[in-house]
């Protein structure tokens, strides 16, 4: 373990271009842990609309990047990690020289605009520093950030006209009317301030920014390209394009001018802010007072290395660490602090609050990140996980609704995807122990969430006992994904002595019975007059009463009780013979061809690991007799699905739960249902590693023997003690100890017996 750590930091193999093509979307920029600010590279303007129709095209630029383009637009200060739909990119800048131009222009004719060609041979990605050479402008860009400031570093040509261009028309899944406001105040000669309310994904979210320049701009200007307003009051007495120190309207770009000698720089500082402009200044002198852009970098670079730290893992092989630690670098974007550094943010009531004894996040995508994100978290981010969950709590008190967040980020709801996994985020920190907040209070909500009877079918849900697909749609999935909920409000209920709860709950969570067809051997759509529907395709991605898998996938989502799923589908041998068919038949273009989140890349046999629904799967064998078999699937699932290259994710990495996946399985075990304090155990990839707790204890794991080959298990020792059963416990982690696997080329068939 020394060796390597000698030998190089855990950063140098962290490579951020991975996953930023084909459906990965993420993207190259600098960030920090968990930072606000993701400052990035745009490399096309794609509109969410062509002729008030969906422009499939968008999909690919959800995080702004694609490895394939040729031009970059310019550089945005917000965005998401893999995620499959979109918003963000605020506030653009894009240095360029000669003629000014106020328009991008496009990637067939990047002359006709500021945009400007680049080559991957002076691209550098790294933890939080970017750095790429723009051509056609002879300028070499350069990034890194703070935690809420952007901070970005231009080498010039010598020119009599260089330009900073502010690009407040700009956005990520953009079209007309996005923008509801846009504001820049000329405060000095290198000081602006401003914001920008959009109407997106968030339906009511508002940005505010402070710029400072290291250098005076000699004029500037605006171009507006609003549409023209009957109304203009007496503004129209200023000519205000032109050196006025207001600016404002919905589809506006500013410029600010230099003149500059051979290799100048111009740096520019941009900090943001929920709340305020007067924050946002304050933002901007508290994190980064001074102007030296190496001590930025180098501070950020130090949090990334104590964060990829807490786990240090040995290989052989140089693929398998730069893929662990990016993974690792990518399970660490996200969620997003949302406070200023005096701890004030906008709640979801558009009111200003203060974060009171906790770190306030936003970005949750808990449809994807329950699964093994926020577990992760609970064993090497303890504390963050905890304030992450406070941040949950102060949304539900701010609710209208009074609900727990779905998938909310900038103090909105977005409603994106189905369940109600906040409450599997929260059950499994309290059954784990992992709580600094009123765990009381937080069932409270769970049940509130829970018994929400508008909510998407669930007043359906909860008087049937099924979502009946002819009232509310993705029936079978919501029905499934409410019972694992409502297992896990029980869990918590249990935990914290609330009989009655933990009784209406623990029947609720048994309603998957309630959507499977004996007769298929599949869960299937019901209708709301007790019957199955007639039409049913197990294959078809796009099939009524499922959502971004198929029936053949999702009938095997019961986490929370393999063995009654297994008696359900009639007994181990019948449930091996239909898990082994899942990784072996082919499943043809056909029956995904219409789903806009699975694609074949994701894919193995019929088993889609691009997307979460699946993910627990390889591991469901560890319930029947043949739990070899969980080894075998995991480890093909690390081979195929992960590769260290720009297409190397298998299916959108989803705010880092693509990369927790990886993370626990290539060290041995997996949270198959977050709300139990068990981890199922697969087969580790590495050859060690060293799990580093916040209590300062160390889990050691080690897989003797281990290789290529060799990704059988042949027996398992917990501190020196055979282990008997295949799981280990979270108490066995946070104790500290060591788990060895020992390893062969052929499968133990009388382990765990």
């Amino acid at each position: 373990m020394a060796q390597d750590k000698q030998a190089k930091k855990l950063i140098d193999y962290v490579n951020p271009l991975i996953g930023t093509q084909k459906m990965g979307h993420t993207y190259p920029g600098a960030t920090v842990p968990f930072g606000a600010v993701q400052l990035s590279p745009e490399t096309d303007t794609i509109p969410y609309e062509i002729n008030g129709k969906y422009n499939k095209d968008v999909y690919k630029y959800c995080a702004g990047y694609q490895y394939d383009d040729k031009t970059i637009v310019g550089f945005t200060h917000t965005h998401f990690s893999g995620t499959g739909h979109s918003d963000l990119g605020d506030f653009l800048i894009m240095p360029t020289t000669g003629t000014l131009q106020l328009n991008p222009g496009t990637a067939d004719h990047p002359e006709n605009g500021y945009r400007s060609a680049y080559s991957h041979s002076t691209e550098v990605a790294e933890p939080d520093y970017y750095k790429v050479k723009l051509e056609d402008h002879n300028i070499i860009a350069e990034l890194t950030t703070s935690s809420l400031v952007g901070f970005h570093q231009y080498t010039f040509p010598k020119s009599d006209d260089a330009h900073i261009i502010l690009d407040m028309m700009y956005g990520i899944y953009n079209y007309p009317d996005k923008n509801v406001w846009t504001y820049i105040r000329v405060e000095n000669d290198s000081l602006i301030t401003g914001y920008r309310q959009t109407n997106g994904w968030a339906r009511n979210r508002t940005v505010y920014f402070a710029m400072a320049f290291s250098k005076p701009f000699t004029d500037y200007g605006f171009q507006d390209n609003s549409k023209k307003e009957v109304y203009r009051g007496f503004w129209r007495k200023f000519k205000m394009d032109k050196n006025f120190p207001e600016m404002a309207g919905t589809q506006i770009r500013a410029y600010f001018n230099f003149k500059t000698g051979e290799g100048e720089k111009i740096k520019i500082k941009l900090a943001l802010s929920p709340v305020s402009t007067h924050y946002a200044l304050e933002n901007l002198y508290s994190e980064i007072p001074g102007w030296d852009f190496e001590k930025v970098k180098e501070a950020g670079q130090a949090q990334w290395e104590r964060e990829l730290e807490k786990i240090q893992i040995q290989s052989d092989r140089k693929e398998e660490m730069e893929t662990f630690y990016t993974s690792m670098y990518h399970a660490f974007i996200s969620p997003t602090i949302y406070m200023d550094d005096t701890g004030t943010y906008k709640g979801l009531d558009q009111q200003v609050h203060m974060a009171d004894g906790f770190i306030n996040y936003t970005t949750f995508s808990l449809w994807d990140t329950h699964r093994a994100l926020h577990p992760l978290f609970n064993i090497i981010q303890a504390r963050r996980n905890s304030d992450m969950i406070s941040s949950m709590l102060a949304h539900y008190d701010q609710s209208v609704h009074h609900m727990l967040p779905i998938w909310s980020h900038y103090a909105n709801e977005n409603w994106c995807m189905i369940g109600y996994h906040s409450v599997s985020v929260i059950a499994d920190a309290v059954v784990k122990g992992n709580v600094h907040f009123d765990a009381n209070h937080a069932l409270d909500a769970c049940v509130a969430t829970a018994t929400h009877k508008n909510y998407d079918g669930l007043g359906y849900y909860m008087s049937m006992g099924y979502v009946p697909e002819d009232k509310n749609s993705s029936s079978v999935s919501k029905t499934l994904e409410y019972a694992y909920d409502d297992w896990c409000i029980a869990q918590m209920a249990k935990k914290l002595n609330r009989k009655d709860i933990y009784d209406e709950f623990i029947r609720r969570s048994e309603n998957y019975k309630n959507v499977y067809d004996p007769s298929a051997g599949f869960m299937r759509p019901k209708l709301s007059d007790g019957t199955f529907k007639k039409d049913f395709n197990v294959l078809n991605t796009d099939e009524p009463g499922f959502i971004e898998g198929n029936a053949w996938n999702y009938s095997l989502y019961v986490p929370h009780a393999p063995d009654e799923l297994i008696k359900m589908m009639g007994g181990k041998k019948r449930f091996v013979a239909h898990l082994d068919s899942l990784f072996s038949m082919q499943l043809p273009d056909k029956f995904f061809e219409e789903t806009e989140d699975i694609t074949r890349d994701g894919i193995i046999g019929n088993y889609v690991h691009g997307n979460e629904p699946s993910h627990h799967i390889a591991y469901l064998y560890n319930w029947t007799n043949e739990p070899w078999k969980t080894q075998e699937k995991v480890r093909m699932i690390l081979k195929k699905m992960y590769l260290p290259t720009p297409g190397g994710l298998s299916g959108n990495d989803d705010c880092g739960q693509m990369s927790a996946w990886y993370i626990f399985s290539a060290l041995g075990f997996y949270p198959v249902a977050p709300g139990s304090d068990r981890y199922s155990l697969g087969s580790p990839s590495v050859k060690e590693a060293l799990v580093h707790l916040e209590n300062g204890k160390t889990f050691t794991i080690k897989a003797l023997g281990q290789s290529d080959q060799n990704v059988y298990v042949q027996k398992i020792l917990l501190n020196g003690q055979v282990l008997e059963h295949n799981y280990i416990t979270h108490s066995d982690i946070m104790k500290g100890g060591e788990l060895v696997f020992y390893m062969g080329a052929k499968p133990n068939k009388k382990l765990y017996r």
